[in-house]
């Protein structure tokens, strides 16, 4: 398949590009800084280009985006909705205007904001939980999965959703906490896109990913509370593992997120799960 990817040169978008390739699929990078899996220069805001650009292409996988670490560095809502709401329209509408049968949208779970928020249990997070944007960023992903939905559904392009979990550099006691319930190791996530392009759809879907948890929906509560005791139980050996490190538990955990949907319809079977990568520990 000949495949557009955008944001090739970001963390997620150049792992994307190279398991595509891998895969045997015909892929061309594009972003606004070079690298080795950016094969041109372009920026999805000037429509123009990009329908001149993109001829010929069978799929558009879409990682290019102001992320929350841009809202840091005081980027304008301005700068948001024309990188992320007209970036992404400018796509869609190319696909229309150029065959082009398929358009995969890499949104956040982030956009589930203020739903993430209860005072008595963890959340269990999937795609049934209403989104609450917190921010200009959680909105314009909103917006884009409904751009997204409209165009599935006016102009039958076969769009898909994945509300990608955290894979942000972090050091190696932060990073193992977070993957054990929201984190999301950038490969997994390539693997998940490689699959939702390699599936067909006859509705919209949308899709949450992240790397797993070895929490259950009746660990809830005590994850609040008291994460410890409900981790000795689910993974002993990793006490004894942070204990030597001089690593800490988180103290409260909140959330659960879960991709349960995505491995019964796209068979996605993440690999760098917690437990994983507690293994590779030296």
């Amino acid at each position: 398949m000949r495949i557009l990817v955008t944001g090739s040169s970001g963390k997620l978008g150049s792992v994307t590009v190279r398991n595509l390739r891998r895969a045997g699929h015909d892929v061309t990078g594009i972003d606004l800084l070079a690298s080795d899996t950016t094969d041109y220069i372009l920026d999805v805001q000037q429509a123009g280009a990009v329908i001149e650009f993109t001829s010929g292409y069978e799929a558009i996988i879409h990682t290019a985006a102001l992320h929350g670490r841009h809202m840091d560095l005081n980027y304008s809502r301005q700068s948001f909705i024309d990188t992320n709401i007209t970036g992404t329209l400018n796509l869609l509408n190319t696909c229309v205007k150029n065959g082009i049968k398929r358009f995969l949208f890499t949104s956040t779970t982030s956009i589930y904001g203020n739903a993430l928020v209860d005072g008595e249990k963890a959340v269990w997070v999937t795609e049934e939980l209403t989104v609450q944007p917190r921010d200009i960023y959680d909105i314009t992903k909103q917006a884009c999965e409904e751009l997204c939905r409209d165009f599935f559904e006016k102009e039958q392009l076969m769009t898909s959703v994945y509300r990608v979990g955290r894979f942000l550099p972090e050091h190696d006691n932060l990073m193992l906490n977070h993957r054990l319930y929201r984190g999301l190791d950038e490969r997994d996530g390539a693997e998940a896109l490689r699959l939702g392009a390699e599936t067909d759809f006859t509705s919209f879907q949308i899709f949450n990913i992240s790397s797993g948890s070895p929490f259950e929906i009746e660990d809830l509560t005590e994850l609040k509370f008291d994460p410890l005791n409900v981790i000795a139980k689910r993974i002993p050996k990793a006490i004894e593992i942070y204990r030597q490190k001089g690593w800490n538990f988180p103290a409260s955990i909140d959330r659960v997120y879960r991709s349960d949907k995505a491995m019964l319809l796209l068979g996605y079977n993440p690999k760098y799960t917690f437990e994983f990568l507690l293994d590779q520990l030296p």
